[in-house]
């Protein structure tokens, strides 16, 4: 067997050329699978060590200054590397570093086989939570009681490494053959390694049930339980009194669980809807436990009355949260057995048709679609679903997905050799025999529109988070076009370059590749590409030179400019149209193009390889059609029942422009087409009033006030004694065109509140612009070393990273805008204080709420009072609701915008949360009240 030796050094810094130096090396030793030998030293840097280094790893300047110097240990670290494989947890830094050392000092560079555990894990453990040393050493159940220390790290790596290569040499002959013929462009040297497990498995007869081998590819079976249902039905309130009361089922299984007399409510109203075909809005403050209040009823009735009940929610969080945790909890404990089932758009599954085609056929073999090739032939020996969420792609592998996801296979043909085993199929047979499907928004706004079916027939409905039912709908109604998806699209054609799929779909049929002139294509191609980037061009100076009201700026800094064709300078816009019509004109060409080439095939052969190229060609035809169709809508065609921008960055490309449009009206389109078409649909969440009524809802989504049920239901936490909202009175107005001097306030009762609260504080903006000035100017005024400050859009990483890095740090402030008001947790003591700047009003020039508010106005009625108020009251209670996410949680709320208790209009912010002590008075004071709270 082959002999490793796993390293790790802890240096001054990550850059040798730079000057930085090695300070400790850890060696371990395996041979013949087993743990022989371990070496350690610190190592003399010649240098002090930073401060930051020494926080990281434990390592002073004390430890070191007596240490050896780097040329004394070398005999020892190449005699122990000697006929091994170099194993470390991120190859290139370690060995990087060691054989710049090594030059340096006048030796030559390792010249070894290695292997990267990080890409070792990333490949034989697709599903790992995450591939840093910690989160495996978590996963594996390894004990790491001393991280970025040498030997720990090193000792850790190794048992780590075992792991996986046993996992690996698990892994069917077929697996194992695919993985050899792509595994040149690793960083890991597996060519030995493989080749010695397949001559090993060439002797072997065994092979593993829960796989099967289909077409080169093995694939991991799914298990189909049947279920019997012996529960006699003896009516919902005896089912509910058995789960909830508290001796029941629930307390019998469930540490600590209380029975809530909101969440009693809540099942008995859903109920009483599906019995009386009822919709329904139901308010279910924090603390209700409204999930399971939702899937009580859902699961009777579903049961019962033998039908399928959906569950739409926006966050895949909450989908998670669903399907990892309540549904499984009940499953377990409920008498009544049920099904349930997620389903998600086609983008989230792995097309095999399509995967299949690029294993063999691709030349497309950069490392992150080599990688993820990797990833994927084995993750399809654990999967059942398909679904990409469950693996964690490198980051061009997302670019390689979608050439590889069920969306990119268009029309597939029951005849298709995969169509058996697609995921995509698989998740909505699955969905058709279930009792509770489980979906988002964005699937259910695409099937009510397009009515395609994809959700089956579902007579009743829950809507979790249903304040977002109306923006979703508005989206999926609406349409966005972009160069970057245009050339994408045309990029993935390609063109007479070897390994295109044009000219792989031409070379497979030389007779068509005489009769269609590849250059033809390429000509057509790149007069696409010209017009196209021309169009976006001219779009972005337009929008550039406009100084009117109409230009606002999005959260994430992007200039919007909302356009009325019929409006615009006469001039710029007939160049418009005829840049448009000119790209259509040529996307048309090409589509002719595909037609002449698809009907040559059909005419000539039928056979296996020629349905799929006439599969691409359709697939391909369609996504060129919806390029036109947006483009005609969007810039040729005038609809005063839409609202239409273009978005810019700024300092982006020049033609980084992005084309929306959205309806004015979502309601009645809602109503139109989905509550007029079902029973019953309950529409739950947090936020759905503004001082206790519904009838800003009820209009946004279209619903009868006389046909739908209306309830709140109040939140279970003590609030009063929970929370207190503290409103400075001494805040200079931002009405007098202040703004600079509103946010030096803003800053200094920051600093002062998080000095008060040790961090653990969210600072949530209305507007981008506002938080990255608050964030340059605290940067420069407070010390690093007392407060972590984080800042979305400033920080790099998503909404969920920036949320990570604001836990791990002791003393951090984070700054957020739009997103941050909802779906974010940080239960307990990880967040104490909130801060809103400014109550979250909609900017007025914003395209959307502009086009709005002048049909409102036009309909006789008071825009503020009808939209923009309702609106921010309902933003401002998502905001709040960050705070206390349980009955022990603490803190302070402080609301830097005194017109909450200054404007007429105050009283509904306050009078829509729940009732907590307000102190309203000078910043000082304010403060003294907060130490005195916390």
């Amino acid at each position: 067997m082959a002999k490793y030796v796993v390293v790790d050094l802890e240096t001054t810094g990550h850059t040798p050329k730079k000057g930085d130096k090695i300070i400790e090396i850890g060696m371990v030793t395996i041979e013949d699978g087993v743990i022989t030998d371990q070496y350690k030293s610190f190592v003399n840097p010649e240098q002090p060590i930073p401060t930051f280094i020494t926080q990281l790893t434990g390592i002073a300047d004390d430890d070191v200054v007596d240490a050896p110097l780097f040329n004394e240990l070398i005999d020892d670290i190449l005699t122990r590397c000697e006929g091994a494989y170099f194993v470390a947890h991120h190859v290139q830094f370690d060995l990087g570093f060691l054989n710049y050392a090594l030059e340096e000092a006048n030796r030559s560079a390792l010249s070894v086989p290695v292997l990267d555990t990080v890409e070792l894990a990333r490949i034989f453990m697709p599903q790992a939570p995450g591939f840093k040393l910690s989160q495996l050493s978590e996963f594996f159940e390894v004990q790491h009681d001393d991280p970025h220390r040498a030997l720990a790290d090193a000792y850790v790596t190794a048992e780590i490494l075992l792991k996986l290569l046993a996992k690996a040499k698990q892994l069917p002959y077929e697996v194992l053959h695919q993985l050899s013929l792509i595994q040149g462009r690793l960083k890991s040297d597996l060519s030995e390694i493989l080749h010695m497990w397949l001559q090993e498995k060439s002797f072997s007869t065994h092979d593993r049930e829960d796989l099967e081998i289909f077409r080169g590819i093995a694939l991991k079976r799914e298990i189909e339980i049947e279920e019997e249902n012996h529960y006699v039905e003896e009516g919902f309130d005896p089912f509910l009194d058995d789960v909830l009361k508290p001796d029941g089922l629930m307390s019998s299984h469930v540490h600590n669980f209380e029975e809530r007399k909101g969440q009693r409510e809540m099942s008995s109203t859903i109920y009483d809807a599906f019995q009386s075909h009822s919709h329904a809005l139901i308010e279910a403050e924090t603390g209700t436990g409204k999930s399971l209040a939702y899937l009580l009823p859902c699961i009777y009735e579903s049961v019962f009355k033998e039908e399928r009940i959906m569950i739409s929610t926006h966050t895949t969080h909450l989908q998670s949260q669903l399907l990892e945790k309540e549904i499984p909890l009940l499953q377990e404990i409920l008498p009544i057995p049920f099904r349930s089932a997620l389903l998600k758009g086609k983008q989230h599954y792995l097309s095999l048709k399509k995967f299949e085609y690029e294993l063999q056929s691709s030349t497309d073999n950069n490392y992150d679609v080599v990688l993820t090739k990797s990833m994927i032939l084995v993750w399809l020996t654990e999967t059942t679903t398909g679904d990409i969420e469950e693996i964690q792609l490198p980051s061009s592998g997302a670019i390689f997905w979608r050439k590889i996801s069920a969306e990119a296979e268009g029309y597939f043909t029951p005849k298709s050799p995969w169509f058996s085993r697609s995921f995509y199929q698989r998740a909505r047979k699955n969905a058709q025999k279930a009792h509770i499907v489980v979906t988002n928004h964005s699937l259910l706004c695409t099937d009510i529109i397009y009515d395609y079916g994809l959700l089956s027939s579902y007579p009743k409905v829950i809507i979790d988070e249903a304040h977002h039912l109306e923006s979703s709908a508005a989206k999926h109604f609406g349409l966005k076009l972009d160069y970057v998806s245009i050339q994408y699209l045309l990029n993935e054609m390609g063109g007479n370059k070897s390994g295109d799929w044009m000219s792989n779909l031409l070379s497979s049929y030389p007779d068509l590749a005489l009769k269609q002139n590849v250059s033809k294509w390429d000509n057509t191609v790149q007069m696409i590409k010209e017009d196209a980037d021309e169009l976006f061009r001219y779009l972005f100076t337009y929008v550039s030179k406009q100084q009117n009201a109409n230009i606002s700026l999005n959260d994430v800094g992007r200039f919007q400019y909302r356009y009325v064709p019929e409006k615009e300078s006469s001039t710029v816009w007939s160049t418009v149209r005829e840049m448009a019509n000119r790209v259509s004109f040529h996307i048309r060409d090409s589509i002719q193009f595909l037609h002449k080439c698809k009907n040559w095939i059909s005419m000539t052969e039928t056979s296996e390889e020629s349905a799929r190229w006439t599969e691409d060609i359709r697939m391909y035809t369609e996504r060129l059609e919806m390029v036109i169709d947006s483009i005609d809508q969007l810039l040729l065609t005038d609809d005063n029942q839409m609202v239409k921008w273009i978005e810019i960055e700024a300092y982006g490309a020049r033609n980084s422009v992005f084309i929306y449009s959205e309806p004015i009206e979502v309601g009645s389109l809602l109503s139109d087409y989905f509550f007029k078409e079902k029973e019953s649909v309950i529409l739950t969440s947090a936020t759905l009033t503004m001082n206790d009524s519904f009838s800003f809802m009820l209009k946004r989504l279209g619903l009868d006030r006389n046909q739908t049920v209306q309830k709140k239901i109040e939140s279970p936490f003590h609030y009063e004694n929970q929370v207190q909202l503290l409103v400075p009175d001494d805040f200079p107005s931002i009405k007098s065109g202040n703004q600079d001097d509103f946010i030096y306030a803003t800053c200094e009762a920051i600093y002062s509140l998080a000095t008060i609260s040790k961090g653990r504080m969210l600072v949530l903006f209305t507007s981008y612009e506002m938080l990255k000035k608050t964030y340059n100017i605290m940067k420069e005024f407070i010390n690093m070393d007392e407060f972590m400050l984080i800042a979305q859009g400033v920080s790099s990483g998503s909404r969920a990273r920036l949320k990570k890095n604001f836990q791990a740090f002791d003393q951090a402030i984070l700054f957020g805008t739009s997103s941050f008001w909802e779906g974010v947790d940080i239960p307990g003591n990880d967040l104490s204080s909130l801060v809103i700047v400014r109550l979250p009003f909609q900017p007025p020039n914003h395209p959307v709420y502009e086009a709005k508010a002048e049909a409102i106005k036009e309909n006789g009625k008071n825009p503020f009072m009808e939209l923009s108020l309702p609106n921010a009251v309902i933003r401002f209670k998502q905001g709040f609701g960050r705070l206390i996410r349980s009955s022990t949680d603490r803190g302070l709320v402080m609301v830097c915008d005194d017109r909450i208790m200054k404007a007429k209009y105050g009283k509904y912010f306050t009078q829509s949360i729940p009732k907590v002590p307000i102190q309203y008075g000078t910043t000082n004071d304010l403060m003294e009240e907060a130490r005195k709270w916390l």
